[in-house]
């Protein structure tokens, strides 16, 4: 933390003490009815440890804000106001102009759809960046926020800002719909009322362009993305707004899910699967799933969004492991491009990944935006629009990109985490409202959050839970009254379950494991898709 101003309001205790260290000289101070402002000359962590060694009250108390509470800096800070700085407003205004710099020499071409894709990225970045600080005060004025309550001073940020980066995106997605049809609506169709017909080729037109049917296919798929994803928007924000009932927000992908699905089912509707090679004997070599494949998309499209609503609770956790899936499907895409042989018609597999391309930029662009202001200490809230908007993202370029098997093998830690939560999920055991870990105000620390048992557990429930505390690698804390009767337990989250592993630690480090976990492990996957897959199946679908 550098040196800067810092305000306190109405916190005489705070401020006196304040006072107290000016005169030592580290910082200037001035005291105006309520209200204290100072400028420090050192940075305040060195400030707070100097004050360690005194025995004063004041000073321990502050010593507690500066270091242990460091999120009270960054929204103490004058320089951190709802307000760009001067240096963000010229850096995000260059990369603005930029990009449409970009965008602007793209039409010189054929549209270039990959690099006005990149380019919209940059845009998307600068607007969600910009609106996110303008809109937090009017979003708290609005009563949308919430008490961050694993910190000392348990802030009160804005929340639902995870509609902002939806809205961005959909803009964004909007208006680049010209774009990947641009050669098609412009350079190579009949034009006007003849899009849908094929001229052939004359001699007359031997040195001229080859004029062909539009893809009403492709942009059906775009326009039903975009309409899915408007309506988890919707959704999502209801939630937000209205705290909707697990039992019955569970469902709320599927019907977003609806139009996306009916578009697969009229353009493409293959419900074949591959058999692996070692069951053809008996199966042969494809199977047609008929009606189940399609229950199967809409439970995909059920599982990505309330999967990254499950494991969250702590400061950018859900924009972390969302940019990291988003990274991981952005490099498949790549790989699957790459190894599509070069041919004069398209390879089947380019336009679908192209698709999923078009989608993740822009994806990535608001999520670092919204990422940086919701990293630890976060001085925002994503709300759970987020979690339903990027999960749909996902769900919506595996299934309309088709490669729903591989999103999977990127959702591994997420299905862990279902499959590990399941027995509160499934009220097999108490589950609280909120399974966050437990903040020790003493050590400044996150620790396991533990769960009541108002009465003992069965024999059954008793027995598999203290197999799973006493294993090699616990899966699980219990506590014990005197006679052996579980009274507490650890809730079932991957979040708590690493800090039953590597016991109690801050709160950005434990986001920074789980995150490095979902990167090791989809990195894995993806190796295992592109490398290993032959060994299962007959052959690659990208070749």
């Amino acid at each position: 933390m550098s040196a800067g101003e810092v305000k306190f309001c109405g916190k005489n205790d705070v401020g006196s003490a304040m006072m107290e260290i000016a005169k030592a000289g580290f910082i200037s101070a001035a005291h105006t009815g309520q209200t204290f402002v100072f400028h420090a000359w050192l940075p305040l962590q060195v400030i707070g440890s100097t004050l360690a060694v005194l025995e004063s009250t004041t000073f321990l108390f502050l010593l507690l804000s500066l270091v242990h509470d460091e999120e009270f800096h960054k929204f103490s800070l004058i320089g951190m106001s709802n307000d760009l700085s001067r240096s963000e407003t010229l850096s995000l205004s260059a990369l603005s102009i930029a990009c449409l710099a970009v965008l602007a020499n793209t039409f010189q071409g054929n549209g270039e759809p990959l690099i006005a894709s990149l380019a919209f990225s940059g845009i998307a970045f600068s607007f969600t960046y910009s609106l996110i600080r303008w809109l937090a005060q009017i979003f708290i004025n609005a009563g949308l926020k919430g008490r961050d309550m694993s910190k000392l001073r348990k802030p009160e940020l804005p929340e639902t800002m995870g509609a902002v980066c939806a809205v961005v995106y959909l803009l964004i997605l909007i208006t680049f719909i010209p774009f990947p049809f641009y050669q098609d609506i412009v350079a190579a169709t009949s034009g006007g009322g003849n899009r849908d017909v094929i001229i052939e080729r004359q001699p007359s037109l031997a040195d001229g362009r080859v004029l062909h049917r539009f893809p009403h296919s492709k942009l059906a798929s775009y326009l039903s993305a975009l309409l899915s994803l408007q309506s988890v928007v919707i959704l999502g924000i209801a939630d937000d707004l209205f705290d909707i009932r697990w039992r019955h927000k569970l469902f709320i992908p599927a019907f977003a899910a609806i139009p996306m699905l009916v578009v697969y089912f009229v353009d493409y509707g293959v419900t074949n699967v591959v058999v692996p090679v070692q069951l053809e004997p008996y199966l042969g070599n494809l199977i047609d799933l008929g009606w189940i494949y399609y229950a199967y998309m809409a439970c995909v499209a059920i599982f990505c969004p309330n999967s990254i609503n499950i494991l969250a609770g702590i400061n950018g956790i859900e924009v972390s492991q969302s940019i990291v899936i988003a990274v991981l499907l952005l490099l498949n895409d790549l790989l699957s491009l790459y190894a599509a042989p070069a041919s004069p018609s398209p390879h089947p597999a380019t336009d679908p990944h192209l698709f999923s391309v078009y989608l993740l930029l822009p994806f990535i662009g608001v999520s670092a935006a919204l990422w940086w202001h919701n990293w630890y200490p976060a001085r925002v809230f994503v709300g759970d629009t987020y979690c339903y908007f990027a999960g749909m993202v996902f769900a919506i370029v595996g299934i309309l990109g088709h490669f729903s098997k591989t999103l999977l093998l990127t959702f591994i830690p997420q299905i862990l985490n279902f499959l590990y939560s399941s027995p509160q999920l499934f009220r097999v055991m108490p589950c609280p409202r909120h399974r966050l870990p437990h903040f020790n105000s003493r050590t400044g620390l996150l620790e396991p959050s533990m769960t009541e048992w108002q009465h003992p557990p069965g024999r059954i429930v008793t027995g598999a839970l203290k197999l799973l505390a006493r294993l090699p690698v616990p899966l699980v804390a219990i506590r014990e009254n005197d006679e052996g009767a579980i009274t507490q337990s650890s809730n079932l989250t991957l979040l708590n379950l690493w800090l039953v592993w590597f016991g109690p630690m801050k709160e950005d480090r434990l986001a920074m494991g789980i995150t490095g976990a979902q990167m090791a492990v989809g990195i894995m996957g993806l190796f295992v898709r592109h490398k290993l897959a032959l060994l299962v199946f007959r052959q690659d679908n990208r070749r």
